[in-house]
């Protein structure tokens, strides 16, 4: 486990850890959009679990439960995203203790090309925070990552030594 100190009035505040999960669905075998995700994620400041491509449902949701993490950002570019991704956050949500767990899907989501508004709006009726196709630039995720960090620093923090 990774902690991130900071010197803090002659003590030292520990940051509870800000792990980001990044993985693919279990019928996409594209790497390349979770390299780019891994970097992209990390250059925001978070540490990042990247479970790779073909992630089963069970992989996605043990990780999740086991890791905790801050945010899970599914990315998909086969096009099968949208139906794909109604399963998965369907059986994430019905986990109790990932009820809150932020949620976003991205890429390329369908084969007809971008989403619908109505598309979109049952992806988050279903349960994921935001939706980000891949017509958009990555700004909009930034922003819904910078809420993150916000919201992490109104965490309760200990500090030790004081």
């Amino acid at each position: 486990m990774s902690e991130e100190m900071n010197a803090y009035r002659g003590g030292v505040v520990t940051e509870p850890p800000r792990t980001v999960i990044v993985s693919s669905m279990a019928s996409d075998s594209h790497t390349w959009n979770l390299v780019y995700l891994e970097l992209l994620v990390g250059e925001l400041g978070f540490d990042v679990v990247n479970l790779g491509a073909c992630v089963p449902d069970e992989l996605l949701e043990s990780e999740c439960l086991s890791r905790r993490p801050t945010m899970l950002v599914i990315s998909s570019v086969n096009g099968h995203g949208y139906q794909d991704g109604l399963r998965v956050i369907q059986r994430l949500r019905s986990f109790p203790e990932l009820r809150a767990l932020p949620v976003v899907i991205g890429g390329k989501l369908g084969v007809g090309g971008p989403l619908t508004e109505e598309e979109t709006a049952r992806l988050l009726l279903a349960g994921f925070d935001a939706v980000f196709d891949d017509q958009q630039n990555n700004a909009s995720f930034r922003r819904f990552a910078a809420t993150l960090t916000a919201g992490a620093a109104q965490l309760p923090v200990r500090v030790e030594g004081v």
